[in-house]
């Protein structure tokens, strides 16, 4: 059964991304003093005591501006306020009420769901005096919490409890197979293709650069199985990234990446490959991730039929890529997303995928009968024994008689007679290395 959803709804910069924060335990929202930081909706789970609930952060809800940016902004929390089950109308008691609350008020007014009023700000009981003009938009009781300092949450998430329906205290939800980042440089077109892999406008897109700022968590089902798409932030050259928004965003596009297990690194298919997408590959390969390459906006590309051109223009620019699977996409034709499916498929299972011991064991000694180590400084490479003891990526560790024997080349070769043998595409492999004595007890 799906958990229950608690949308928190409020005007710009009330501090609704800092109450997201508490209620999830963990900072998945950035948080700036500077009203429309937030513009997608963010998902997290909430547990207290005996329930749980799924919680969405969304942006600063502006009723009358006609800009298309704000519009998309509101489209999402209108839509975010139709998923849920309970609204947490956040106002800024510090402030005082402005125009902005009130329309939004009067709109929550109108939604036949429960609305808990919460005033945010709130660090120190002197403020409580002041809340008066916060009872005038007639949801009781009124919650004065400081979302900051965590001052009133507690009882806040007592009275969620109390409203929340039946299913709140069930189990939680299955983990996912595998968690999929968009990641790439802006403008690559990530959020339209996270959008056309999730059905729906779920991520902000607008011709804007730099319009996706947050990470933004969707759970997703492919051929079956759960995934947790991850749309993140477009990576800009760091000399580029001037403004402290900038920054943020950017850490929490690598930090989106050092939580995923299969990067999709989006490339643009009418540009030619940047010094910036040859990095941001290398970040995901460094990270010891699944990677898939995706080259987007295919149907605006006059030949299609150059399409093997650019695979190997990828493969001679992204050598330490040759393993990954190369897709051609359109997110807004829907082109290549079966075949795209199809690759994060092969490459959960070979990120995941075990290798008996016996069967490493005879590829290596193939390995090293077909191309015996050279010397390094005048000592030479003996490999005993090996064993898997990793997956996520596949790790292996060879028992040797001096680490310091393996020649980076040879380790290379080593990994890619492994691949010949067991395959691995588009996931990393990774070797450690640990001495023994020759004729040791194995």
């Amino acid at each position: 059964m799906p958990l229950p959803a608690i949308a928190i709804v409020g005007r710009p910069n009330v501090g609704k991304s800092t109450l997201f924060n508490r209620l999830v335990g963990r900072r998945r929202a950035l948080v700036k003093d500077t009203p429309g930081v937030t513009r997608d909706r963010l998902e997290g789970v909430c547990r207290f005591g005996a329930w749980e609930a799924r919680v969405i952060d969304t942006g600063g809800l502006d009723l009358t501006a006609r800009a298309d940016l704000v519009a998309g902004v509101r489209r999402q929390v209108l839509q975010a306020i139709d998923a849920a089950d309970l609204l947490l109308f956040v106002v800024d008691a510090r402030e005082g009420l402005t125009a902005l609350d009130r329309e939004v008020g009067r709109l929550l007014r109108r939604i036949r769901k429960p609305v808990l009023l919460v005033a945010n700000k709130v660090d120190s009981p002197r403020q409580f005096a002041d809340l008066g003009e916060v009872y005038e938009l007639g949801v009781d009781p009124v919650f004065p919490v400081s979302a900051e300092h965590g001052r009133g949450v507690a009882e806040l998430l007592e009275a969620v409890g109390a409203l929340l329906p039946a299913g709140a205290a069930g189990p939680a939800e299955a983990a996912p197979v595998a968690r999929l980042a968009v990641v790439g440089r802006p403008n690559v077109g990530k959020s339209s293709l996270a959008n056309a892999i999730l059905g729906e406008e779920r991520v902000l897109v607008h011709p804007e650069p730099g319009t996706t700022r947050d990470a933004v968590d969707t759970l997703v089902e492919i051929a079956g199985r759960p995934y947790l798409l991850i749309d993140t932030a477009g990576l800009r050259r760091k000399s580029r990234v001037s403004q402290p928004l900038e920054r943020l965003a950017a850490v929490m596009a690598r930090k989106g990446l050092e939580r995923c297990d299969l990067a999709l690194v989006v490339l643009d298919g009418t540009e030619a490959l940047a010094a910036q997408d040859l990095r941001i590959a290398g970040y995901a390969e460094a990270a010891g991730r699944g990677v898939i390459l995706v080259v987007n906006k295919w149907d605006l590309v006059h030949a299609p039929d150059q399409a093997p051109a650019r695979t190997r223009e990828l493969r001679e620019r992204l050598p330490f890529l040759a393993h990954a699977p190369v897709v051609f996409t359109s997110a807004k034709t829907g082109e290549g997303l079966p075949r795209l499916f199809e690759a994060v498929e092969q490459v959960a299972a070979e990120f995941a995928r075990e290798v008996p011991t016996s069967e490493l064991n005879q590829a290596l000694r193939k390995a090293l009968e077909a191309r015996p180590p050279a010397a390094v400084r005048g000592r030479t490479l003996k490999v005993y024994y090996a064993t898997q003891v990793g997956t996520r990526p596949p790790t292996f560790l060879l028992f040797v008689n001096d680490p310091a024997a393996l020649h980076a080349s040879y380790e290379r070769f080593l990994v890619h007679r492994l691949r010949e043998a067991f395959g691995f595409a588009g996931s990393p492999v990774r070797l450690r290395l640990r001495g023994r004595r020759a004729g040791a007890p194995r």
